[in-house]
């Protein structure tokens, strides 16, 4: 069965280190000697002078207040935002952003509100509640950039704050505006914080962005995966990597702009975030059909997985092994091209070796090849050497993964026809037969009615007085219509 990353674990599915943040506040570069000499002057204000300078008629004197609150909210390493959202200063900083005959304070005001908008869900609802994003939205035409930049940072903020102001974000209209800050002149930071905006668009499923809006931001991701900064180019396979989350219909779409085969070399980038991003992306698309499947398996994206599969990085193995799972879970023609590429080998190894959630994502995929695979497949499984570490699982204290191997052992024995007897034993050589013969008494009762069967149709004394022909030797595999008598082939 295929399995989309929210039916695996909520471990596997959040990594927010090696993820993009959701909110960020911009903190001016200074050392620690200069920060401290202004938290010094800083805790000195008190915040009914700052309100009421900051709604000065004097320009001098309200940008000055304006300033001060943006170094409250920005030097200080626990920003006092609840009170200054108390002291009633919101309205007064939403004011400044209309004031264009002053841009300095448009941009003081507005890096104050972006620090607002970065903290806990009710204070970026406090910077909404106060009318500040059709205003941002006004600011992103300005024609200083940097008050652009800040109007985009603090919208970033308010859409990753989830899908509803996301959608209200949407709604009032900055997808454009936003994509046309996407061309060859724009200074890099700006173009990391486009990038970053673009992310929280595309981030959250329940719901997801609409539909015209993922139209509108597939041909700029497609742009900027060809961009040269890893920042930027994280960021991008990220927000390709959300979208793709959001079932078969996204998927198709992303398919469809064309990205794929750009997106798979960069499982093999030198950098680690780019290839966890990567993988991730790729990892949801074949959680598709078989046909969403075929399109990264056509783009040769197995060659990628002998090293993915061996990573020094144990999540980067976890996350190979959760891809090959839905390979496996594919046509007999997808897993053959696991077996072609030399990758039962490496699954099997992560079986035996792995940290015990990758342990259980070669799990998936031994049992989902028991079940796609045909009867040589499954020989070839066996053959490998795949049966001593699966059924050292059998002793785990986690019931799904004893599920999985239980019903992999069952498949494989269902199939196994002549060698039945063979595989029998060795089954009972690694001590498989003691650890399902215990699972008898398991408490989930259809573990152990599992258990039950398959003790009662191949081990039981009925089992070994069926007709049975063995043969000795090796388990071999041969794919030729000649099988020699010594070979194993179902």
């Amino acid at each position: 069965m295929r399995r989309r990353r929210n039916e695996v674990t909520v471990e596997l599915r959040k990594n927010k280190r090696e993820e993009t943040l959701q909110k960020r506040r911009n903190v001016p570069i200074t050392d620690s000697t200069d920060e401290d000499d202004i938290d010094k002057q800083l805790s000195k204000i008190n915040l009914e002078e700052l309100v009421a300078k900051a709604g000065s008629l004097d320009p001098t004197i309200q940008l000055q207040a304006v300033q001060s609150a943006r170094k409250l909210l920005s030097s200080d390493r626990n920003p006092p935002i609840d009170p200054l959202i108390d002291s009633g200063i919101l309205p007064i900083l939403v004011h400044c952003l209309e004031q264009h005959n002053n841009p300095s304070l448009q941009f003081e005001a507005a890096w104050a509100l972006t620090n607002i908008a970065s903290g806990t869900s009710a204070q970026t609802q406090a910077v909404v509640t106060a009318g500040a994003v059709p205003l941002f939205l006004h600011l992103l035409l300005s024609s200083q950039q940097n008050v652009c930049e800040q109007a985009v940072w603090a919208l970033g903020n308010i859409i990753g704050d989830g899908p509803v102001p996301r959608d209200y974000v949407i709604k009032l209209g900055v997808v454009k505006p936003l994509l046309t800050f996407i061309k060859p002149d724009i200074p890099i930071t700006f173009l990391r914080n486009v990038t970053w905006v673009i992310v929280n668009l595309c981030r959250n499923k329940d719901p997801p962005p609409p539909v015209q809006t993922i139209n509108e931001i597939l041909p700029a991701l497609n742009m900027l995966i060809h961009h040269n900064d890893v920042n930027i180019l994280v960021d991008t396979v990220w927000a390709l990597s959300y979208l793709t989350d959001g079932g078969n219909q996204q998927i198709q779409m992303v398919i469809d702009s064309g990205v794929v085969p750009r997106l798979i070399p960069l499982l093999s980038h030198k950098e680690v975030k780019v290839q966890t991003a990567a993988l991730r992306a790729v990892g949801n698309i074949v959680t598709g059909t078989d046909e969403q499947t075929q399109t990264v398996l056509n783009c040769d994206a197995l060659s990628h997985f002998p090293n993915l599969l061996t990573h020094p990085k144990e999540k980067i193995c976890k996350e190979a092994v959760w891809f090959l799972s839905n390979i496996t879970a594919g046509n007999q023609s997808q897993v053959q091209a696991v077996i072609d590429a030399g990758l039962l080998p490496l699954i099997i190894r992560n079986l035996a070796k792995g940290e015990f959630q990758t342990q259980k994502e070669a799990a998936w995929a031994i049992s989902n090849l028991t079940i796609s695979g045909n009867r040589d497949q499954v020989a070839r499984l066996i053959q490998e050497g795949v049966i001593g570490p699966f059924c050292d699982l059998l002793s785990c204290k986690d019931t799904q993964v004893v599920q999985v191997v239980l019903d992999g052992i069952h498949n494989m024995l269902k199939l196994a026809g002549a060698q039945v007897e063979h595989l029998a034993n060795m089954i009972e050589e690694c001590a498989g037969l003691d650890k399902i013969e215990a699972l008898q008494n398991h408490e989930n009762v259809d573990i152990y009615k599992l258990a039950y069967d398959i003790i009662e149709q191949y081990f039981s004394e009925e089992a070994d007085d069926a007709p049975l022909t063995s043969h000795e030797g090796a388990f071999e595999f041969d794919q030729t219509t000649s099988i020699p008598s010594e070979g194993f082939k179902f």
